[in-house]
């Protein structure tokens, strides 16, 4: 635990006139001795010296931890401009404001989690039962933490009432602002909402908690709501109030006051070095918190693509985070406070930044904005800082993205030259397949009309004429080896070009859709070619399984062509599959969209089902985690016939889950899986309530359509045109049983659901979804077990 410096009172006194003019350009004078300085700080004292000159800031106080030690703690400026004029000190206690929020009530809520007593999925009316009305009832303590609950950012205060219970009453029946999990909305009925959480599970007030279970057990002897009288002195005041009485150990935060000063989201004051003990805690260990309740909290925790990063109650990268400066990285996590105070860690670094000011002393005109982007830019400059490739990996994890590669997320779009397996196959000469002239070695192709290289030609064709090598038989999966057929009355056949045996691994039952095993036993080796679409009940992935299978079975090596994952490798999303449930649209537990080449894929299943094949992936070269297929300089072959560009692709983890229901997903017109509705459906209002819905990424458009196969063929369907509009912001399974869960609400005696859990093979979201849950929350839920696939995946990852 590290020990707050410099704690004593200033001992001497300036005149006011003289002091005005020295305090912008001096330390303040009679505070304890300060900790050696490195000369790098010299850039903090002079940034802060010149905020006080310009009359940003009266004064403040800067903490800098580093390695487990103080290393820098200082005062500068005045305490208070009026209605007296008195120094800064290192121990004066500061109106911490929005800091509440991550100080008290976020820990308070982690201690919660912690002990079993909420759980952070659960909806908040499970705990406040008046919170269900006007439409909060799916409302979770998970998007109250992180700001996508869709209320409001605060309370009426146009209209007079005071106390605690009145603030209650009227949060109980705040109205939405916007669908929640929808948008990112900094709100503090967010954490007044919390505090009353608080105080309701646990019968104490949320002053009361905190002084016992958090700052007692930390030694924050400084740290408290409601400052006792004998406090004043040392604390700096904030502002004049609508009396014109100046705040002095009094909350700034008008809410706040009027709930009587306590509250889960303002009303806490503290000194920077309390405040270091609380940070120092959270880097090197916490008596109040374990290391994952730690590791939870400061992690990205909002909804999946939001592009706002929001940890529980603390901010990671967001239009909130600018005091983490120009050089800290992304992945560290800190939070602000209104009146001027600023907390920043980075576990990275193993830095932490307080900097606590009264910017809006005297009447509200300063700022401390600009100071704290500085102030973190100057401290990271100093110490040189750098990120060991351990804490690269680290920020990747965190953040879904790794500031060394940034191709991962950030980039939108790029015009890449990726040479897919067969072209660096045949740029090793086929050193993979082991030719041999004197005895030529039988190769078992799988394929599809997507087995080309970048000339065009057929994969078949290319083995075929490779010295050394046979061609001794093909194996089509689903549609057949030109791909063009939608049947399961698929037969063998004879490839005119290459005069190979075809042989058909789909149909109507398990053993047509798996190898004939007299057709492995005279082949040498097995090339998997075939170009997926990285969604889990895409079948040419379970046909990869099987051929694994057999492989290991038969003995035979198998290679794989690796062809990337047209979705990108960034962004795992969707229910994870029940266990026991596999079947030739779910080979194995993987997310709906698990962001994975075909290659990576039968590494995986290779290793964690335990299949032992000899398995080669022959990787490609140039590609990138955060390619679409649009980056990659290919040209796009349909992979099946109602797989026609990247936008269908990217629509498919959705829409492609509900087809098993009795809605028409646009087979059989030119836009399939662009389109969804029935006969049965009024598409104004099929589309008004999915775009109330304030989806990210996409837009529904009333259509009527004919289908001329499938579901509804040749029958006029009312429904939606789905317009995409940011591709990288759409969670796409989410988006299935958004519309899903609207035709249920809309045609409940029209829209057949049960067909819905073929291909989501998820029962416990299908029994919410049923159940009326709002899909936000059920999409919550598959969050923790995406983060274990993420995690299990990474081993077997290649790019």
């Amino acid at each position: 635990m590290v020990r707050p410096l410099g704690m004593g009172k200033s001992s001497c006194r300036f005149s006011a006139l003289i002091f005005a003019a020295v305090a912008p350009l001096l330390p303040a004078a009679g505070r304890a001795p300060q900790p050696p300085q490195s000369p790098g700080f010299s850039n903090i004292d002079a940034i802060m010296n010149r905020a006080v000159a310009e009359g940003n800031i009266p004064g403040g106080v800067v903490l800098v931890g580093h390695n487990g030690s103080v290393v820098y703690h200082k005062a500068f400026g005045m305490r208070s401009l009026e209605p007296t004029r008195e120094p800064m000190t290192t121990d004066t206690i500061f109106d911490l404001a929005s800091l509440t929020k991550c100080i008290a009530t976020t820990t308070a809520m982690m201690q919660l989690f912690e002990d079993g007593r909420v759980r952070l999925n659960d909806p908040v009316s499970k705990y406040l039962k008046e919170f269900a009305q006007n439409g909060k009832q799916d409302i979770t303590i998970r998007e109250l933490m992180t700001h996508y609950s869709g209320l409001p950012p605060d309370l009426d205060l146009s209209a007079p009432w005071q106390g605690r219970d009145a603030a209650y009453r009227i949060v109980m029946a705040e109205k939405l602002q916007n669908p929640p999990g929808s948008r990112f909305v900094y709100s503090d009925i967010n954490f007044e909402t919390l505090g009353f959480l608080i105080e309701q599970v646990t019968g104490e007030s949320l002053d009361s908690y905190t002084a016992r279970h958090i700052f007692g057990p930390m030694g924050m002897k400084d740290t408290r709501f409601l400052p006792p009288k004998e406090w004043i002195p040392r604390i700096a005041p904030t502002q004049y109030d609508e009396h014109e009485v100046m705040l002095r150990g009094v909350v700034h935060d008008p809410t706040a006051r009027r709930m009587g000063g306590v509250a889960g989201h303002a009303g806490l004051f503290s000194t920077a070095g309390d405040l270091s003990k609380f940070a120092q805690s959270l880097l090197s260990g916490s008596p109040v918190l374990s290391p994952l309740a730690i590791e939870k909290m400061s992690t990205p925790q909002q909804p999946p693509n939001a592009s706002s990063q929001r940890g529980l109650g603390w901010d990671i990268d967001s239009p909130f985070s600018t005091n983490r400066g120009e050089l800290l990285p992304v992945g560290s996590f800190g939070h602000t406070g209104f009146t001027g105070t600023s907390l920043w860690i980075d576990p990275v670094t193993d830095t932490y930044i307080i900097i606590l000011t009264n910017a809006v002393h005297p009447r509200g005109h300063g700022s401390a904005i600009a100071l704290r982007s500085e102030i973190a830019t100057a401290v990271a400059s100093a110490f040189h800082l750098t990120v060991s490739e351990k804490d690269k990996l680290r920020l990747a994890r965190i953040t879904g993205y790794n500031e060394s590669m940034m191709a991962a997320r950030r980039i939108v779009a790029r015009n890449g030259e990726v040479k897919n397996g067969i072209d660096v196959l045949e740029s090793h000469d086929f050193r993979e397949l082991q030719p041999d002239a004197a005895h030529p070695r039988k190769i078992g192709l799988v394929a599809n009309q997507t087995a080309i290289d970048r000339q065009g030609r057929r994969t078949a064709d290319v083995l075929a004429h490779v010295p050394g090598l046979q061609l001794a038989a093909i194996f089509s999966p689903e549609h057949g080896f030109e791909g063009k057929l939608d049947t399961t009355a698929i037969g063998n056949s004879r490839d005119p070009a290459t005069g190979a045996p075809v042989y058909s691994v789909y149909g109507a039952t398990d053993a047509q859709r798996r190898p004939p095993a007299d057709a492995l036993a005279s082949l040498d080796a097995i090339v998997y070619d075939i170009q997926d679409v990285g969604v889990r009940y895409y079948t040419y992935e379970t046909t990869l399984g099987y051929f694994l299978e057999a492989a290991a079975k038969a003995g035979k090596e198998i290679v794989v062509l690796d062809r990337p994952d047209p979705l990108g490798g960034a962004y795992v999303q969707g229910p994870v599959a029940d266990a026991g449930r596999e079947s030739f649209v779910s080979y194995w537990q993987t997310p709906v969209r698990h962001g994975m080449s075909i290659g990576e894929l039968a590494r995986l299943f290779n290793g964690e089902r335990k299949i032992g094949a000899k398995l080669t992936v022959v990787p490609m070269q140039g590609w990138v985690r955060g390619d679409w297929f649009d980056s990659t300089g290919e040209t796009w072959t349909n992979p099946s016939p109602n797989m026609r560009d990247i936008n269908e692709a990217a629509l498919y983890p959705g829409i492609g889950m509900i087809e098993a229901t009795n809605v028409s997903v646009g087979r059989g017109t030119d836009t399939p899986f662009e389109l969804v509705g029935a006969p049965w459906i009024d598409p104004a209002a099929l589309a008004g309530y999915l775009n109330a819905r304030e989806i990210d990424g996409v837009r529904f458009v009333p259509v009527h359509f004919t289908p001329s196969s499938s579901i509804d063929a040749n029958q006029l369907c009312g429904g939606v045109n789905l317009v995409l509009t940011d591709r990288n912001a759409l969670d796409a399974p989410e988006l299935g049983i958004e519309i899903a869960s609207a035709l249920l609400k809309l045609y409940p005696s029209q829209y057949r659901i049960p067909g819905l859990d073929t291909l989501m093979v998820n029962k416990a979201s299908f029994d919410a979804l049923a159940a009326g849950e709002d899909p936000r929350r059920i999409a919550e839920d598959w969050q923790d077990e995406d983060a274990k696939f993420e995690a299990l995946r990474a081993p077997y990852l290649l790019y």
